[in-house]
């Protein structure tokens, strides 16, 4: 088999590192995986939140409409524009989870990857990849033709 059937430089493990290693990695990779599917369902939270809000200013006009202005008033006034949260609106929430807690677990997953194996991501996958592909099968190649 050729170079071609191996995978990448940027997907094999430096010389020297263990198992162990290339674990916790893979371990710490996952978990910002499901961070970063947190994070998409804080934007929908954000986006669901925002548009409902918009919603109120015609339930608002439709409660008005049918005769019903105390409904309305309550709706326009506790309920418009209200905080989320104590004194945030999505977008501030949104904000701090970026500005903060995501951008630590990024920046550490990014130091521990630097430090300990050149930067390189994904080598665990990449790893069970060559152990579970079935070589020289078309659709199991270690990377697409011409790299």
């Amino acid at each position: 088999m050729g170079q071609q059937d191996q995978p990448d430089e940027r997907h094999r493990r430096p010389a020297g590192v263990g198992d162990d290693t290339v674990e916790a990695l893979g371990k710490l990779s996952e978990a910002l995986e499901t961070v970063e599917r947190a994070r998409g369902h804080l934007y929908t939270l954000h986006q669901l939140v925002g548009h409902a809000d918009l919603m109120l200013d015609d339930a608002v006009e439709r409660f008005r409409a049918a005769g019903h202005d105390a409904i309305a008033d309550r709706i326009a006034t506790d309920l418009l524009g209200r905080n989320v949260i104590a004194g945030r609106w999505t977008f501030q929430i949104v904000e701090d989870f970026d500005d903060g807690y995501y951008a630590l677990f990024r920046d550490l997953d990014r130091q521990a990857r630097d430090e300990l194996v050149a930067g390189r991501r994904h080598l665990y996958e990449a790893e069970m990849k060559e152990r579970r592909r079935t070589r020289g099968r078309p659709g199991h190649e270690a990377r697409p033709a011409g790299e």
